[in-house]
């Protein structure tokens, strides 16, 4: 076999005793080389070059943002049988997409899951998200957020490089600073257009509260925040998964958890569901739609956007689709 390892030096809990063991048990075993990331957007160029040169695996030691790059590096040509398969060492702070795929979070354990699941080819095809902004163009793997949940990675982002630690109090108290002091509570700028043939398959409970055309398409207004999934959950807060859309899987559409009111009250039920992943449909103040192919989302001021956990800046319109069984990768 041959393989690519793609190390980011500023990954979180990994000390050089823990990335060494790493590199050293995949090198012996699996013989893939080792290189560490030298500045923004290298992790895509080498997975980039790993696909042109036809290697059998990728695997990554960082978190969630490494793990994005490094897709979009793999397709950056569009999906094909060609792209190596995917494994990864958890090294950021939440670590979605690892836990999702029942990777263990330590790192040890984790590289011996992946040299097992490598060896009996212990792989999983999953659909991935694609969101067309500005001239840009990228995949993501677990979710994309517009409005307050953007704001609170914003924030966040700008907590770590002041160098203060992800951890998931400081995530808790940023995002009550952000929901009472940040975010306009007001105002929603965000609406959701739909396709017409999204619509005509949608179940009774997802169309509520949809203004339909006379082409079919409709429109979802009032959207304070869109969240998206593509995989579940949609992320973690410590050891507990948050899961607003639980019907969502790698194997169907997005899922679409669009709030319409956040005042207190609301904000506090619309928590408590995606905590308890509830399965419930659309209410007056909240649109949830399920297995969704494609959507725009519009917005007007800009707000912020964020893939898998990245800050990507303001934009007005996002369209969104889901992309089919485009990427292997190792499960535990």
């Amino acid at each position: 076999m041959q393989g690519l390892l793609i190390v980011n030096p500023s990954a979180t809990a990994t000390d050089d005793h823990i990335r060494e063991v790493v590199m050293h048990a995949l090198g012996h075993e699996l013989g893939c080389d080792a290189v560490t990331t030298r500045h923004p957007g290298h992790a895509g160029e080498l997975a980039a070059q790993a696909r042109r040169e036809r290697l059998d695996a990728v695997v990554t030691l960082g978190g969630d943002g490494t793990i994005n790059e490094v897709v979009n590096g793999l397709l950056a040509a569009g999906p094909g049988t060609d792209i190596p398969v995917l494994a990864t060492v958890p090294g950021g702070s939440a670590n979605v997409l690892p836990r999702a795929l029942r990777i263990p979070t330590d790192q040890v354990q984790a590289t011996a899951t992946i040299i097992k699941g490598l060896e009996q080819d212990r792989t999983l095809t999953i659909g991935l998200g694609r969101a067309h902004f500005g001239s840009q163009s990228r995949y993501f793997l677990m979710n994309l957020g517009m409005g307050l949940d953007a704001e609170i990675i914003v924030a966040m982002d700008a907590q770590r490089d002041a160098g203060h630690a992800a951890t998931p109090i400081r995530y808790f108290a940023t995002t009550l600073r952000q929901y009472f002091a940040g975010t306009d509570r007001k105002h929603p700028a965000i609406t959701v257009g739909l396709p017409a043939e999204v619509l005509a398959r949608a179940d009774e409970s997802s169309a509520t509260h949809v203004e339909v055309d006379a082409t079919g398409a409709g429109e979802v207004d009032h959207v304070f925040l869109a969240i998206v999934q593509n995989g579940a959950p949609w992320t973690f807060l410590g050891p507990k998964a948050v899961n607003p859309v639980p019907t969502t899987t790698f194997d169907n559409g997005l899922g679409l958890f669009a709030l319409r009111s956040i005042n207190i009250p609301r904000s506090l039920r619309w928590a408590r569901r995606m905590v308890m992943g509830s399965r419930a449909g659309s209410t007056k103040g909240l649109y949830v739609g399920n297995d969704l192919s494609s959507f725009t989302l519009r917005a007007d001021p800009p707000q912020e956007l964020q893939m898998d956990g990245e800050g990507l800046g303001r934009f007005d319109e996002v369209l969104v689709e889901s992309v089919p069984r485009s990427l292997r990768v190792i499960t535990g």
